[in-house]
């Protein structure tokens, strides 16, 4: 499964879920691979990657004769492999600009690769860019982090025409998998306000697990470790251990959904 995570709003935890994500499903026993497709590169740094122009996620894009595969690298967590980014993924928009057929780049490189993971976490850029629509054409599920703030609910439905376009014209099988909320603090009014008033109006799209405000989040990509293995009892790796386990039985119902050939939800 491919999932994109995606928002075009900076920081509602799009790489501290990418991260945390794919190393608690790793922990579970099944092989992932975290593709980061953001020039900010924060995904690579926080898990200590050292960053190389010459096997990173750019390279893939532009180079016809660099396959997927020869980018791919080990991170310090069993089981978890990653594609890194540089900051030369800030021209890949310029890069593939007369490239034919350049909003299906990134699902045709890893196809080759797809087949050895089960899982495939993209981690996309604080925009709606070409490298977002690539994520969105070469993924299965859309994941979207949003804070629980009120401002943050701006720019949904722009996303959510995006992922509508590129399901019609890109992607036909493209749907969202949940929308997670993010720095919840249940303390406060606002939070508990916006996180009622997203169950109301986006019902089961709503994830049942919330990531809550936890400064151990916020210190795990400094000691270069997924919060799992920096602070294992802290409310982070329960929120995101609870996450992973969500999102593995949702896995199950859509494989059973498919033997059964039972449309998804779009």
């Amino acid at each position: 499964m491919i999932i994109a995570i995606v928002n075009q709003k900076g920081g509602c935890g799009k790489t501290t879920t990418a991260v945390n994500l794919s190393a608690c499903l790793a922990e579970r026993g099944r092989r992932t691979l975290l593709i980061d497709l953001d020039p900010q590169s924060n995904a690579t740094l926080g898990l200590g990657i050292k960053v190389d122009a010459d096997k990173s996620i750019h390279r893939v894009l532009v180079d016809d004769g660099f396959t997927a595969a020869e980018a791919v690298l080990p991170t310090g967590v069993y089981n978890l492999d990653i594609i890194p980014a540089t900051i030369m993924l800030s021209g890949a928009d310029l890069d593939l600009a007369n490239v034919m057929g350049r909003e299906s780049i990134l699902k045709n490189k890893i196809a080759s690769i797809s087949d050895n993971y089960n899982y495939i976490l993209i981690d996309c850029a604080p925009s709606l860019s070409l490298l977002s629509i690539n994520a969105l054409s070469a993924s299965d599920e859309v994941l979207i982090p949003i804070q629980s703030h009120y401002y943050a609910l701006e720019g949904l439905k722009l996303l959510f025409q995006t992922v509508n376009i590129v399901k019609s014209k890109l992607n036909y099988n493209l749907a969202i998998m949940g929308i997670l909320p993010t720095f919840y603090d249940g303390r406060t009014t606002i939070s508990r306000d916006v996180l009622s008033g997203l169950r109301d109006y986006f019902g089961s799209r709503i994830l049942n697990t919330v990531i809550r405000v936890n400064s151990k989040l916020a210190e795990a990509p400094s000691a270069n470790e997924p919060i799992h293995i920096y602070a294992p009892g802290s409310r982070g790796a329960k929120d995101y251990g609870n996450l992973a386990d969500e999102i593995l039985e949702k896995g199950q119902i859509l494989n059973l959904a498919k033997k059964l050939k039972v449309p998804k939800v779009p």
